[in-house]
């Protein structure tokens, strides 16, 4: 038996545009489909926004995201905070992603893209643990943990 464990974000208005971004950043096919697509009417606010989202590439990145309705402010629910204090990291979130690459540079490439508009928790560097370490939250509040993966 196979197990797979996909991370699902809910969304308050802007999965559509925190999905997009993600399949730009690791690749893969996406899958959007609104709430109209399965029923409600268009002319009921919200209808446009996203009931199932996916991204899913060919190298294992998978996510998934939604809107709850009636949400606008955007940004992830429970959203919180994470950041380094006296070298350790605080957090109130429930919840990072974390993302593993076989080589520094596949995680570099990653990492950069997603830095756009993010607040650095600890910047990409050598670790204790891996070659490559960093931690960021993404201009979507989504806080990523991002490792090289020891061989």
């Amino acid at each position: 038996m196979t197990v797979q464990i996909t991370t699902h974000l809910n969304f308050r208005g802007d999965a559509r545009q925190a999905l997009e971004f993600y399949q730009s950043v690791f690749g893969g096919h996406l899958v959007i489909n609104t709430y109209a697509d399965f029923g409600m009417p268009a002319e009921i606010p919200g209808s446009d926004a996203v009931v199932f989202g996916l991204v899913e590439g060919e190298n294992g990145f998978r996510l998934m995201g939604y809107d709850i309705p009636g949400r606008s402010e955007g940004g992830i629910v429970g959203g919180g905070s994470t950041h380094r204090e006296n070298n350790t990291t605080i957090t109130d979130q429930g919840v990072f992603v974390s993302i593993g690459a076989d080589s520094l540079s596949e995680l570099q490439g990653y990492w950069d893209s997603l830095a756009v508009g993010a607040n650095v928790v600890e910047p990409l560097a050598a670790s204790a643990w891996s070659p490559g370490f960093g931690m960021l939250t993404d201009r979507f509040s989504v806080t990523w943990s991002m490792s090289v993966t020891p061989a």
